[in-house]
């Protein structure tokens, strides 16, 4: 198999750039490279695909707003320079996408908001219409209110992390240099472009060693990283130029551009063998025999089926599904909290509304968050 074409098939996007491109190596915000970008996004929306875009340069065009031709190590200058900088990403590439008759909106994300269950779940709810109704998210760390992600995050990792939180089929990262080498070629001139390879090769970390430049947070060795923390969500990694010509177009075409940092598996495989692997349930459903029958039919868990749940868990855990013998049928992540379920169990979906004031989905546990063992 050609896995090219895993890219070539991807419907829903992750695109990250860089700081150095975005401002041209902080020369200020490159207004042609932003129009050249959102051209190639408009034509990927024209095609069907839905696209995040995660960009840097607030910092970066906070400093050249300011005169600052170093970036600073005080976090209150990072985070001032930051807050002068945003104002003008955010509405140039407003300016730049209307041109090409694409709406946009403001993301603004820290890691508490991904690490806190209830509010990753209102990102992606949120990031999720957006994309339906054909927006272009533009997503940055709110680094002007948030200390420890500039101290050691950077947008590398924040591009895997939405591709997990939105199950993009692909992050494209772009970045000043052409894709991962065997070594750093600015000081390795037979250092080699490395075209595809599986993102959790360990050889890799090694290969991408570096410093990154006085305008950029991250290096190389941040994208390898983010390649594979995106591929456990079974989210392939492509890492090539922006200054490439039509480089989106070309990678959206199965062309071998930059470097393919593949996922060993599929993006629901990744997210039930992470579920089989829970050690610790935040509660558990105790199903009857019809629910049990639909779980090992492949269908999802919805609220007729429940007799009982136990804990108190909350939207989005993972919870155990138990038969009325005691035994653990299956696993899976609930779309409703533990005292939401109480007041819906035994009621047919379409009651759901009436009685909770709200639906969020038909099924208390889809089958795509359900893991099922095997019967005994």
């Amino acid at each position: 198999m050609n896995t090219r074409t895993r890219i070539l098939e991807a419907r829903r996007l992750v695109v990250k750039i860089g700081s150095a491109l975005v401002t041209n190596n902080g020369a200020g915000l490159d207004h042609a490279a932003l129009d050249d970008w959102a051209r190639q996004i408009a034509t990927l929306r024209q095609g069907g695909r839905e696209i995040a875009l995660v960009s840097s340069g607030a910092i970066a065009e906070g400093m050249q707003r300011l005169g600052w031709k170093k970036r600073p190590s005080e976090i209150y200058r990072l985070q001032a320079a930051a807050a002068v900088g945003q104002m003008g990403l955010v509405e140039t590439y407003e300016k730049t996408f209307s041109r090409h008759g694409l709406a946009t909106a403001q993301i603004l994300l820290t890691h508490d908001d991904l690490s806190d269950r209830q509010r990753y779940l209102n990102a992606r709810s949120t990031l999720v219409a957006l994309l339906e109704l054909g927006t272009i998210p533009i997503i940055n760390e709110n680094d002007t209110v948030v200390t420890d992600e500039i101290k050691f995050g950077d947008n590398d990792t924040l591009g895997a992390l939405i591709a997990n939180l939105i199950e993009a089929d692909a992050l494209i990262i772009l970045t000043d240099q052409k894709g991962l080498y065997t070594a750093d070629p600015r000081r390795a001139p037979n250092a080699e472009l490395i075209e595809e390879g599986l993102a959790d090769d360990p050889r890799f970390e090694a290969m991408a060693g570096g410093a990154a430049s006085s305008i950029s947070k991250g290096g190389m060795l941040t994208k390898v990283r983010a390649a594979r923390r995106a591929a456990r969500g079974g989210t392939h990694t492509c890492i090539a130029s922006g200054r490439e010509p039509d480089v989106l177009l070309r990678l959206i075409r199965g062309e071998p551009v930059g470097t393919l940092l593949h996922a060993s598996s599929s993006r629901l495989a990744a997210r039930k063998q992470w579920l089989a692997n829970q050690l610790q349930l935040a509660g558990a459903l105790i199903i009857d025999a019809g629910a049990v029958k639909a779980l090992y039919g492949g269908r999802s868990l919805l609220p007729v089926g429940i007799l009982e749940a136990k804990g108190d868990f909350r939207r989005g855990e993972a919870v155990a599904c138990i038969d009325e013998a005691g035994e653990e049928i299956a696993r899976g992540l609930a779309n409703y909290a533990a005292s939401e379920c109480r007041r819906i169990l035994r009621k047919p979906s379409t009651d759901i509304e009436s009685i909770l004031g709200y639906v969020d989905t038909h099924e208390v546990i889809h089958r795509d968050n359900l893991i099922v063992h095997a019967a005994r």
